[in-house]
């Protein structure tokens, strides 16, 4: 049985409606564009991602490099000498992951990128609908088990805000510790919001009656999901940004200010 479903044929950009309706999959690829080609420069960088007590989250945990925040210490010797290394390869596949099969970033790409469609009843480029049943895109469905990924990396950069309050001599807070803050708050934010999440806390139930718990903790995950696109495009703004502060700070362009 064949599973493609027929479209109604309509040409490629051919709509009934009056709005702008081209300017929010303009903007959503040009915001997402924009943060791949930096974060993607960022990752193979494989350098300026620390200072003092400071380390960029897009290399956080850092598995093995050359910072005082590494785990194992530097690039081990077993590496192959004519592959690039970055301590960020070892990570950013993981958030990557679960930002690429989000159900809200889906919806948003498949637009932007794809035209799938353009948006709603405006004409796409095809002939017929697949879904998510077959290869490459059934593999969104893994997208629970990234979800337990980024509860990790959460946890992870949490700690990371801990290390930036202690400096050499000793505690303190500084512009750079606000900004990884702030980062862990908006990631917070959009990781509590995610679907799967709520369909967890909610104990995998048909009836909330038969789990008061379950149905509070559902209800505390509906909040975040409720701003869930907002959520999605601050923290992925942010993290961008405190990567670039890390970065600028680690060059000498920007100078870290401590307020306390």
């Amino acid at each position: 049985m064949n599973s493609a479903t027929a479209l109604p044929r309509r040409p490629f950009g051919e709509t009934m409606r009056a709005d702008v309706w081209w300017l929010q999959p303009l903007l959503v690829f040009v915001g997402l564009s924009t943060f791949i080609v930096y974060s993607t420069w960022a990752a193979f960088q494989g350098k300026h991602y620390f200072v003092d007590n400071y380390v960029s989250p897009f290399y956080s945990p850092e598995i093995f490099g050359d910072s005082p925040h590494s785990w194992f210490g530097p690039k081990p010797v077993w590496w192959p000498g004519w592959l690039l290394f970055s301590p960020a390869l070892l990570v950013l596949w993981a958030p990557a992951g679960f930002r690429l099969t989000c159900y809200y970033y889906r919806g948003a790409y498949y637009k932007a990128f794809w035209a799938d469609p353009p948006a709603c009843t405006v004409g796409e480029p095809r002939k017929s609908y697949w879904g998510e049943r077959s290869f490459p895109l059934i593999m969104q469905n893994v997208h629970r088990y990234f979800l337990y990924l980024a509860l990790f990396f959460l946890v992870v950069l949490a700690i990371d805000v801990w290390k930036a309050l202690w400096f050499s001599n000793g505690f303190g807070i500084g512009v750079g510790t606000i900004v990884l803050a702030i980062n862990v708050v908006l990631l917070g934010g959009y990781t509590f919001g995610c679907h799967s999440l709520r369909h967890l806390a909610g104990g995998f139930l048909d009836q909330f009656s038969k789990s008061p718990t379950c149905y509070r903790a559902y209800a505390c995950v509906t909040c975040f999901n409720r701003r869930h696109m907002l959520w999605a495009w601050l923290s992925l703004f942010w993290v961008g940004f405190a990567d670039l502060y890390v970065r600028l700070c680690a060059m000498g362009v920007w100078y870290d200010v401590r307020l306390l």
